[in-house]
């Protein structure tokens, strides 16, 4: 219980900011929020603090541990075929169960069978997840292979157009964040940390980071690939935000989705992790009981707070964007404040924060992730509105972001990019995706109304998922600079020193 109230007492000042925020807006003219939407937010926030609590305690106990083990144990196997073989398989399971897959399948409906849109990115998770433990394997430079993903993304974007399905592209850049869920990334991440520990070599701890990156990347590509081949209009129906929708017998019909999404992916992943246990982890009874009440924690935590921010979050989004899209100025400047808060309340943060800190014993601080990210998110959906004012392509920010992420890849250490590319896809969490999102598309639709939704407002989550890449290679930048400095400078008073101060012992 003493570890649970502290992990409370984290989440409580991880969320309060953007509570603050939303609460002080509420005090003013510009935005009109209702009585009913205040007393809502207030206690989804509330909630939302007990779920990150519950969260966090689950993965330091269940999903954290899960993964080690099962990264360590198949690679004393010493099978790499079946190393890759159940990660493939992992990768395809842990997609499948997405429940914001779900989500993104429904946009393309008239377009593509959600099941074979499904399908599709499960596949291209599992591959790149292959791909991202050979390179562990092969010990090749992630830099390396990230260039050649991110040609191979933008080729498929040059065709995509040329086909006239340029939608696809702001959903296709989407999916690569939605798909790393807090279910998957702490997983995926301690996965990346047992495998690296055996087969990773002198640079275990650089070879720890990188799988969220790459398994980001095959959504794009298969979403990407489905719009080279479709023909049509893609649909999209403006949600209802009203709160009145999520209460009553509503509440009940949102909370037993959330049971029910949680359930699937999270007893998938378990069913996963007990067939390997059974067949070569063999762990202690002791330890087993552990990650059992893990697991309930994880369970829980993730029911409270996915039902908490589509309850009470989602419609406060969506009302803020809406009614502040009328002061354009004020809507972008807004939501650079709220970027630089919102990343602080997203569950595997902390998560990812945590792990970075045990593996580079210190070097890269629980404090510089969090100011790195805070100001990499804050930028990105400051950006994103100054899009939706002005309605043109995301490809106007993707491409050059990308090209110098990848750049800066070249003159940082290996370390920082491995970290950095992992954290954009941790940083598009499901907060983005319930709180940031409605908030774009209500901006989009009072800017440039309901048809240019998904042209406009989507692609937000793609934005967060680039930015940290940048400032944290840009915080590695200046940690070499700052240390090639200091050893100038102590050179410098070596050569200076007076002569007559030495003093000679022989």
């Amino acid at each position: 219980m003493k570890i649970l109230l502290l992990k409370c007492k984290e989440a409580l000042i991880s969320v309060f900011p953007v509570t603050a925020i939303v609460m002080l807006l509420n005090l003013t003219p510009l935005v009109e929020v209702s009585g009913m939407e205040t007393v809502v937010f207030l206690l989804a926030s509330l909630f939302l603090v007990i779920g990150i609590g519950l969260f966090n305690m689950g993965a330091d106990m269940a999903m954290t541990p899960m993964g080690v083990q099962v990264g360590a144990g198949l690679s004393k196997s010493r099978s790499v075929g079946l190393l890759l073989s159940i990660s493939f398989l992992l990768g395809v399971l842990i997609t499948v169960a997405e429940p914001d897959l779900s989500v993104l399948a429904s946009q393309v409906s008239d377009l593509v069978s959600g099941t074979l849109l499904i399908v599709c990115v499960g596949v291209g998770v599992g591959l790149f997840l292959v791909l991202a433990i050979l390179r562990i394997v092969t010990k090749i430079s992630l830099s390396q292979i990230l260039m050649i993903c991110y040609m191979l993304v933008f080729s498929f974007a040059a065709m995509v157009l040329s086909r006239g399905n340029g939608a696809f592209l702001a959903l296709a850049f989407d999916s690569g964040g939605v798909t790393t869920g807090p279910i998957t990334v702490p997983f995926i991440m301690a996965l990346g940390a047992g495998i690296a520990a055996t087969l990773g070599g002198k640079n275990a701890g650089e070879n720890s980071f990188g799988l969220v990156a790459l398994c980001s990347v095959g959504p794009v590509l298969a979403v990407m690939g489905l719009g080279v081949f479709a023909s049509g209009e893609i649909s999209y129906t403006l949600p209802d935000y009203r709160v009145e929708n999520y209460l009553g017998v509503a509440f009940f019909h949102t909370l037993l989705e959330v049971v029910c999404d949680v359930a699937i992916a999270l007893g998938l992943l378990v069913l996963f992790f007990i067939v390997v246990q059974c067949v070569f982890l063999h762990l202690p009874r002791r330890n087993m009981v552990r990650i059992a009440i893990g697991i309930i924690y994880t369970f829980l935590g993730l029911v409270v707070f996915l039902t908490a921010v589509t309850v009470g979050f989602m419609p406060i989004g969506y009302r803020i964007g809406h009614d502040l899209a009328r002061y354009p100025a004020l809507l972008v400047s807004l939501c650079f404040v709220l970027g630089l808060v919102v990343v602080l309340a997203e569950p595997a943060i902390h998560v990812l924060n945590k792990q970075v800190e045990e593996i580079t014993s210190g070097t890269v601080s629980k404090r510089s992730m969090l100011i790195a990210l805070s100001i990499g998110v804050g930028v990105s959906i400051a950006l994103a509105m100054i899009r939706a004012i002005f309605d043109f392509s995301i490809l106007y920010y993707l491409v050059p972001g990308y090209f110098i992420s990848l750049m800066l890849s070249f003159f940082v250490p290996r370390l920082y990019t491995a970290i950095a590319f992992d954290s954009g896809g941790v940083a598009s969490g499901p907060l983005t995706s319930s709180f940031i999102l409605p908030l774009a598309i209500g901006a989009c639709v009072t800017l440039q109304g309901a048809e240019r939704v998904l042209e406009s407002a989507f692609g937000i989550v793609a934005m967060v998922a680039m930015t940290p890449l940048i400032t944290i290679q840009v915080m590695g930048f200046r940690a070499v600079m700052a240390t090639h400095v200091r050893e100038r400078i102590m050179m410098k008073r070596i050569l200076d020193a007076d002569d007559e101060q030495i003093i000679d012992f022989m």
